[in-house]
């Protein structure tokens, strides 16, 4: 992608394809298109602290919410039973629900798209987020990827068009499953992004007006 600014590498996430090749990503054999929305800004995203599960979206959040689910509505407009399936934690439901009041159509939980639970990290800071650690009382990556990946199967294989609203650590997954390199851009809140099936791999277009780049994406 022409422009975009190079994605901040995490550590910890060399381990991500061959966790991902081993746990297999079943997505239904006729999907060609589907859609992923991360959530939008919460206060703890913006200062890069691990949050817990019901960290709530900021004011800027709600706006980029209510931006992506505009951008949605222009790309989905005259589709008819959009299905939306959404993490149920609130940072995402929240943005979830902006999207389905769009749509007109109702959004759909599943508690398997959170985040990764990172246990006692909660509450520190993440600038330098060690993604294969083993947080006490948290998931490891192994258990993330396997959790992550059987969730978006189950998401996606409700008929098309389907929306997914999750998270960056969800995108991370996704993306390493099916063969796409991920940017800055494509990475920040609320951002949604619509992935095509080509020949036997997969592309990912992001939707709406350039959002600015940061060099280190508040993931965690």
């Amino acid at each position: 992608m022409a422009g975009a600014a190079p994605l901040h590498v995490s550590r910890g996430l060399e381990r991500l394809p061959a966790l991902c090749a081993a746990a297999g990503c079943q997505l239904p054999e006729g999907l060609q298109r589907f859609y992923f929305l991360r959530h939008g800004q919460t206060a703890r995203n913006a200062l890069r602290i691990f949050q817990s599960i019901d960290e709530p979206l900021n004011e800027t959040g709600l706006a980029q919410a209510e931006q992506a689910a505009a951008w949605l509505a222009e790309e989905l407009a005259g589709s008819t039973g959009v299905h939306i399936v959404c993490s149920d934690a609130p940072r995402a439901l929240t943005t979830a629900r902006m999207v389905a009041r769009r749509l007109a159509h109702e959004e759909r939980l599943h508690a398997g798209l959170r985040e990764r639970h990172f246990g006692a990290l909660i509450g520190t800071s993440s600038a330098h987020i060690d993604w294969d650690c083993a947080p006490e009382g948290g998931e490891t990556l192994d258990q993330f990827v396997h959790r992550t990946l059987v969730a978006l199967a189950e998401a996606v294989a409700h008929p098309a068009p389907v929306v997914v609203v999750a998270h960056g650590g969800t995108l991370h997954v996704l993306a390493c499953a099916l063969g796409v390199v991920l940017d800055a851009a494509l990475l920040a809140n609320a951002t949604p992004l619509r992935f095509d099936r080509a020949g036997v791999g997969w592309a990912v277009t992001r939707l709406g007006s350039a959002a600015p780049a940061e060099a280190a994406p508040n993931l965690a």
